[in-house]
């Protein structure tokens, strides 16, 4: 009877022993599971080496409770198939914690995977529904739908009467256009035209006159970097001089890029731009340039500030325990004065979803230029 009990200490001692065997090396490992290849490249690149940027500044500074982190690359090649199976190996690689996808499509299969592991998972996500399922273990290091439309809405709904709609044809661009008809209904403004697209769409020439003809006040434009450069560029062909709206995708750096004189005068909310008039923001520029040689557009912070909030949430949990963490993810508040690195003031919610201020911006002379603050939504 005694050796039989134990034999099953000795047991679950080793089971025990396998299972925290990542978290006792002098190593915190980490999966930066992104798109590095294929539709979603840009995003994923940003993203990846704002973390790269985030975890050598911390190794630098004595790591987190005294270990340093280790960073691995993972393509996902824009698949969501990819992102899963990837998402699995870092799990049995011993990874802490997982940092993407960023695409809303490939996390929302992905996730699945980090949550049956218990390991704690940051995306870049919007669609609302990466928040909206429950899951414990996912976190965004940017607005969701539900919290970005709000501050986009009040400003829509000041100005026009009507207005037409673009979306992409996935989670990423459904979710949006979602919110969109769900906020405005009973609203002053009115939606004159719904236009679908597909992703990875090349000829934006029929969308653009469908929006055209229904003769609105102003375009809402909710498509991908790619996409959203062409269909800047297809409305100024087309001799659009009406006001075009959108989010943090339809203005950034990459677009900008890709549409040239097109990309003047767009104007949209964002969470998060390198030319916020904020000193830490300003700084991280500087430091993100110094060490990879161009600017990034708000993927590349989100990454950057995504490992600062594991950090916040490894010290308030006080150990490297992946549970404790998520755990103390709920309802965190990071202040920037403590953590710099998380550049702006934050809090999470119990469901993952972050609040904090952003910008209206618009785009003049190939560049974002900020044109107002707005407070967090919480903010009374």
């Amino acid at each position: 009877m005694q050796k039989r009990a134990t034999l099953k200490l000795i047991a679950a001692c080793a089971l025990a022993t396998l299972a925290t065997a990542s978290f006792g090396q002098n190593v915190i490992k980490i999966a930066n599971i992104v798109e590095l290849s294929g539709g979603g490249a840009s995003p994923g690149t940003y993203f990846r080496d704002g973390v790269k940027l985030a975890v050598n500044e911390i190794n630098a500074a004595g790591g987190i409770l005294g270990k340093k982190l280790e960073a691995t690359d993972m393509d996902t090649q824009t698949n969501p198939g990819v992102a899963k199976g990837l998402t699995q190996k870092a799990i049995d690689d011993g990874a802490f914690a997982i940092f993407g996808p960023v695409y809303s499509g490939s996390i929302m299969v992905s996730m699945a995977e980090s949550r049956r592991a218990e390991v704690p998972n940051w995306t870049g996500g919007e669609a609302s529904a990466i928040t909206a399922q429950g899951n414990p273990y996912v976190f965004r290091t940017s607005f969701g739908q539900s919290v970005s439309f709000p501050k986009i809405g009040k400003y829509i709904t000041s100005k026009y009467k009507t207005i037409a709609v673009i979306y992409q044809n996935n989670d990423f661009g459904k979710g949006w256009r979602d919110a969109i008809v769900k906020n405005l209904d009973g609203s002053p403004t009115k939606i004159v035209a719904d236009i679908s697209t597909d992703p990875g769409q090349v000829d934006f020439s029929a969308a653009v006159l469908k929006a055209k003809q229904s003769n609105p006040d102003a375009v809402f434009v909710y498509v991908t970097e790619e996409e959203s450069a062409r269909a800047l560029r297809e409305f100024r062909k087309q001799g659009w001089t009406k006001p075009i709206i959108g989010e943090t995708t339809l203005t950034g750096q990459k677009v900008i890029e890709l549409a040239g004189d097109a990309a003047n005068g767009a104007f949209a909310h964002v969470g998060l731009t390198v030319d916020a008039p904020i000193p830490e923001m300003l700084a991280f520029k500087g430091k993100f340039y110094q060490a990879y040689k161009y600017i990034p557009d708000h993927n590349g912070i989100k990454g950057y500030m995504g490992v600062y909030s594991l950090k916040a949430a490894i010290e308030k949990a006080g150990k490297l325990d992946r549970k404790a963490v998520a755990q103390a993810m709920k309802g965190l508040q990071i202040s920037a004065k403590k953590y710099p690195g998380i550049i702006m003031d934050v809090s999470f919610d119990d469901k993952g979803d972050l609040d904090r201020e952003s910008f209206l911006v618009e785009v003049k002379n190939g560049r974002q230029v900020v044109v107002a603050t707005l407070p967090p939504l919480g903010k009374k």
